[in-house]
């Protein structure tokens, strides 16, 4: 295997079970292309060395020993909204952060199915942006071009698997923080259903609008993962029906009802797709029509959907900042959130919550007609680094939805998506469109991005070694 990047999940645990590489190597291999690039992409908030190579040791007696399991021996990553046992949980805030006791569920079930936990990735304060910057660990850059942001919130996680330091790691997503870096670095990413992947010890992140999702450079690897991850704590409010994700990507999808939607939702502020991006997803489109599947442009009713995400999000955003040690460090922008969280988490907050089942209805309308939606996943190619930095919180919005209004109705429905990479435009910036379902059709979402990745070849294509450049 090449000691240069990651080959890649599914090929990493082939070598591990024939006894071509040991967990050890590996786990170095990876621990050296991290140190290696730090300075330059930035993508790790934690580097856990000595655990890890702890960890894989122990993997390789298992192996001796003939054990198997879907990870044994994998060195991956885990983004920083996620609790490591004996780690921090700083979530991108400053200040000084208690090691946790005890692993998050979803972290749990990683280390049962084997995985080595290399490191917890960069993300911006408590997942608000789409960027991973801030003064607690500076800027987090895309492998694809250094002078730009590798998206957000799970841009640690997007950097490190897209310059091949680990072959998949663990995001969230509460308003497009997977598929957004994903789409932004070349990935393939998936927003599970909401509960296919617990958020415990939180029973409903962000009030339910946040779940976690792998990404990976294929569909393949990020189905394996989200296979390895999924599953309960016994108090999640949420336990939906399991699936196969890994067999998933290996079927055929048939020929589906693709709706192209690419209207935004409504935010009352500013936004335009991109008209590089546009033709990106429309060449997309072309190709699931030239695949035999029938494609027309149609758009789900979104109506005022906003309503129900705001309360959700902010109210969140006020409860995690009643967990971090000193909220004086925080962003100007997350305290005024927090603000209007606490003035939303009452009355409003219970409407919101009230409201998702007829916006389920109103929005699942669509597939009453077709199987998958297919729209941009962003509006715009990734910023530059530093472009939202010391804004103030209403033109921070009001950038944010710009650049990224399409993502974030489907947290509020709590349906799954699956980002696929759509191709690259001026400066090598890579864009993506997003493949969306009603509630459990991840197996129809990975198929038909497995079709497309097969036609595609996007995994075919890497950045340059981040660590040969230096940062702007």
């Amino acid at each position: 295997m090449s000691s240069d990047r990651s080959e890649g999940l599914a090929e990493t645990v082939r070598a591990l079970s024939a006894g071509e590489v040991s967990a050890r190597e590996l786990t170095e291999r990876t621990l050296s292309r991290i140190l290696a690039t730090q300075p330059t992409l930035n993508a790790f908030r934690v580097v856990r060395a000595e655990a890890a190579l702890a960890e894989a040791d122990a993997a390789d007696r298992r192996l001796a020993s003939g054990a198997r399991a879907p990870l044994l021996g994998v060195p991956l990553a885990v983004k920083d909204d996620t609790d490591v046992a004996g780690e921090p949980t700083a979530f991108g805030c400053p200040g000084d952060f208690p090691p946790k006791a005890r692993d998050a569920e979803a972290v749990r079930r990683l280390r049962a199915a084997g995985a080595v936990i290399v490191g917890k990735t960069n993300t911006c304060e408590l997942g608000q942006w789409p960027f991973t910057e801030g003064p607690a660990f500076g800027a987090t850059r895309n492998p694809w071009n250094t002078g730009h942001t590798p998206g957000g919130s799970s841009g640690g996680s997007a950097a490190a698997v897209a310059a091949g330091l680990v072959p998949v790691a663990l995001g969230s997503d509460g308003a497009g923080s997977v598929r957004i870096p994903a789409a932004w670095t070349h990935l393939v990413g998936i927003k599970p259903q909401r509960g296919r992947i617990s958020t415990w010890p939180w029973p409903e992140a962000f009030n339910g609008i946040t779940v976690n999702g792998p990404l990976a450079r294929t569909v393949a690897d990020a189905a394996l993962l989200l296979d390895a991850a999924s599953g309960n704590h016994l108090d999640d409010p949420h336990q939906p029906p399991a699936i196969r994700a890994a067999e998933a990507a290996t079927r055929e999808p048939g020929r589906l009802r693709v709706a192209l939607s690419l209207r935004t939702p409504f935010t009352a502020t500013p936004k335009r797709l991109h008209r590089l991006v546009r033709a990106k997803v429309v060449e997309l489109a072309d190709r699931l029509a030239a695949l035999g599947h029938d494609v027309e442009e149609a758009d789900p009713r979104y109506g005022q959907i906003g309503l129900a995400f705001v309360p959700r999000a902010t109210a969140g955003v006020a409860d995690w900042v009643r967990e971090v040690p000193d909220p004086a460090l925080l962003d100007p922008r997350t305290k005024e959130a927090a603000r209007l969280g606490r003035l939303l988490g009452g009355a409003p907050l219970r409407l919101s919550r009230r409201a998702e089942a007829t916006l389920q209805r109103r929005v699942g309308a669509v597939f009453a007609t077709y199987d998958v939606v297919l729209a941009p996943t962003t509006a715009t190619p990734p910023p530059p680094v530093g472009a939202l930095a010391g804004l103030s919180a209403l033109r921070t919005d009001q950038a944010m939805i710009a650049a990224c209004p399409y993502a974030w109705p489907w947290n509020v429905l709590g349906w799954p998506g699956v980002n696929v990479p759509a191709g690259r435009v001026a400066g090598g910036l890579p864009v993506g469109a997003q493949l969306l379902g009603p509630a459990g059709s991840e197996p129809l979402l990975i198929s038909l991005a497995a079709q497309l990745e097969a036609d595609r070849r996007w995994h075919a294509h890497w950045p340059e070694p981040a660590d040969t450049r230096a940062a702007p």
